[in-house]
């Protein structure tokens, strides 16, 4: 059965612009490009510090397999990662794997 992962980030003050840029012209872009699905991405519509997206997977195994395409990869290591902490408080950062309900559409 396919399930979500609910990632919520904390963006630093003054920064959502550059992480939004960063955000939709460069990770996910990446990570579609590795196969990822991203289902949406949301910013807080009155908090500057709230930043949502959503990714969905067919399996455990293909979780797996993805996270290791994008993570080990030399651009996520040496091109994206370095730029991430003075963007996001990484220590608020809450990644919560969900499931649809059976009368949800994103089954």
């Amino acid at each position: 059965m396919a399930f979500y992962e609910l990632r919520q980030y904390k963006v630093r003050r003054g920064k959502m612009k550059e992480w939004l840029k960063i955000m939709e012209e460069e990770i996910i872009p990446f990570q579609v490009s590795k196969g990822m699905v991203i289902t949406g991405s949301y910013q807080g519509e009155t908090d500057d510090s709230v930043y949502i997206w959503m990714r969905r997977f067919r399996s455990e195994a293909e979780r797996k397999k993805l996270y290791k395409a994008v993570y080990e990869s030399d651009t996520w290591k040496n091109d994206i990662a370095p730029r991430i902490p003075k963007l996001l408080n990484r220590d608020k950062m809450v990644v919560t794997r969900i499931v649809p309900t059976k009368r949800s559409t994103a089954q």
